[in-house]
C-alpha cells in the first residue's frame, strides 16, 4: 500500500466512525426528547419510556428530523400542551448536544 491508499483508508474509517457517532447521538437525542415530551404530557415510568421509544422509532420514517418533529408536535398538540415550534426545535438542538456529550463521555 502506498501513502495515498493509507490516507484513503484513514479517511474512510473516520467517516464511518463519525457516521456511527451521529446515528447514536441522534437516537439518544430522540429518546431524551421523548422523555422530555412525556413529562410535559404527564407520563411517567413505563409510559414515559414507551413514549420515548415511539419517538425514536418515528425517526425511521424519512431522512432528517422533520418526522420526529411532527411526531412530538402532533402529540403535544393533541394534549393541548403549549409549546412553540421554536421551543421544540431548540429543545431538539440542545438535547442533541447533551446526547453527544453523553456518548463521548462513555467512550
Amino acid at each position: 500500500m502506498n501513502t495515498f491508499d493509507n490516507r484513503k483508508d484513514g479517511f474512510e474509517k473516520k467517516f464511518a466512525h463519525d457516521e456511527e457517532l451521529q446515528f447514536k447521538a441522534t437516537a439518544r437525542r430522540n429518546k431524551l426528547l421523548g422523555l422530555w415530551a412525556a413529562e410535559l404530557m404527564g407520563l411517567a415510568g413505563d409510559d414515559a419510556k414507551a413514549y420515548s421509544m415511539e419517538v425514536v422509532k418515528s425517526d425511521f420514517e424519512e431522512a432528517g428530523d422533520e418526522d420526529v418533529f411532527r411526531k412530538v408536535r402532533g402529540d403535544l398538540d393533541a394534549k393541548s400542551i403549549d409549546q412553540s415550534d421554536h421551543q421544540l426545535r431548540r429543545t431538539m438542538e440542545e438535547l442533541l448536544v447533551t446526547a453527544m456529550e453523553q456518548i463521548q463521555s462513555e467512550a
